[in-house]
């Protein structure tokens, strides 16, 4: 069970929440309930976690978004069209292009109805919902009087579009100061999706991860060299990357993880002429600690899986090196439910070990901000109010009966199985090569 490590620590909402979380399980699991006392710790520790959130400078802006949407209906209805926006933009511009694409428009004969759908097309480029919808009832009686029967369907769709209806209310709740209090907030998590920057970085993100995978190969085909030299039997080693799972796998796929980074195989004794291999070590390549133990119940989940194989099957799996046939029993070791899988698996990533590793993963701290009683006790807490704690007791019952709280409710056990299987790229090459670890992660 984690404990406060020092006076700092165990005054950290964080560490408090973890260690009282832990409790929690630990009390479920031996089929015991939760006391008071107990409870009274959960709601000091989230509301302490709560008003650190909101502080204005140096808060949670994406739960200050939160709350804000939850406090403000004009926040609440713009965040719910932003959400299919994109959608609502791509319907639009394909109904704009039907009538008014830049092809059709250079076979149009010159006059008052190509200037129109030329100006109808400038202003779906510019997203200037207004100014469209304006264009297209000019258009109408333009169509109109030539018997363009095709462009006159085409504005009449136009024009009663629920999806340019929408962008419109969009593009006119924009303007509201709440509103884009709401998007700076939104802001200051990173840059919006779709954007240049996003995009920028997101390639940064895939080849900083493609490195890390190709390291993490590169590892590997050294100790497959290594076992390969030692070998007695002479029975090859090799690596293989991006293996896919077989669809011909019995098991729920569901949710579970279908493909692996690198694998190192090693061949086994076959009368066929197809070779056919075991698993020796899977890895996984993560940018860092908090990205795995996200990732982790997806790992379990593809263990299961493989484990769901026939002992005395063999499956074909595709990879980038081609097919390559596994042996169901190699495949079975994973079966148990709980199985201790270091040895069998790793994550790997570059990332600088923590100084003071997190007892409250980050995507548990979210779950209990996010969830509804935490954004409208935090709502409550407008000026000097003391908030109201009775918003909080649906959290806690969340954490004893729901379902979908079962990973937060063992955050720290999946918090030590991570810290397990985690090795940092470097020390992955200089274990391999007989040589002294570094001190990152």
């Amino acid at each position: 069970m984690p404990a406060a490590s020092s006076r700092t620590q165990s005054e950290n909402p964080s560490t408090a929440l973890a260690i009282v979380l832990e409790q929690v399980r630990v009390l479920l699991e031996a089929g015991d309930t939760p006391d008071d006392a107990l409870k009274r710790r959960f709601f000091d520790a989230l509301d302490r976690l709560i008003r650190e959130a909101v502080q204005p400078t140096r808060g949670d802006t994406a739960f200050q978004a939160m709350v804000l949407r939850h406090q403000t209906a004009a926040v609440r209805e713009y965040a719910s069209l932003a959400a299919h926006a994109n959608q609502d933009r791509r319907e639009v511009h394909a109904a704009v292009n039907t009538v008014a694409h830049p092809t059709k428009l250079q076979r149009m004969p010159t006059g008052a109805l190509r200037a129109a759908l030329t100006q109808l097309q400038a202003f779906a480029a510019a997203e200037d919902w207004h100014a469209l919808c304006v264009c297209a009832e000019q258009v109408l009686p333009l169509a109109q009087a030539e018997a363009d029967s095709a462009v006159t369907r085409g504005m009449d769709r136009l024009s009663g579009s629920p999806a340019l209806g929408r962008l419109r209310r969009l593009s006119v709740l924009v303007s509201d100061p709440l509103v884009q209090r709401y998007r700076s907030l939104w802001d200051q998590q990173g840059p919006r999706a779709g954007s240049a920057v996003a995009m920028e970085q997101g390639a940064a993100s895939q080849q900083r991860g493609a490195a890390v995978e190709a390291r993490a190969a590169q590892a590997l085909e050294v100790l497959a060299q290594r076992l390969n030299a030692q070998a007695e039997n002479k029975i090859p080693y090799r690596v293989v990357t991006s293996m896919r799972a077989s669809p011909s796998l019995p098991g729920n796929a569901d949710y579970a993880k279908s493909e692996w980074d690198a694998v190192l195989l090693q061949q086994t004794p076959s009368d066929g002429d197809t070779p056919t291999f075991d698993v020796c070590l899977l890895i996984e390549a993560k940018a860092s600690v908090d990205a795995a133990t996200t990732d982790l119940p997806r790992l379990l989940r593809g263990l299961r899986l493989l484990a769901s194989a026939q002992a005395e099957t063999t499956y074909a799996f595709d990879t980038h090196q081609g097919r390559v046939q596994l042996r169901g029993s190699s495949l079975k070791r994973f079966a148990a439910e709980d199985t201790h899988v270091a040895g069998s698996v790793l994550y790997c990533c570059d990332a600088v070990a923590d100084a003071y590793p997190k007892l409250l993963s980050t995507a548990t701290r979210m779950q209990l901000l996010s969830a509804p009683g935490s954004v409208a006790y935090a709502s409550s807490l407008a000026g000097a109010a003391p908030g109201d704690r009775q918003s909080l007791a649906s959290v806690w019952e969340q954490l004893l009966t729901s379902a979908r709280w079962d990973t937060v409710r063992r955050q720290y056990p999946l918090l030590r199985q991570v810290r397990d299987l985690m090795v940092h790229v470097d020390d992955l090459f200089m274990a391999v090569n007989g040589q002294s670890g570094s001190d990152a992660a």
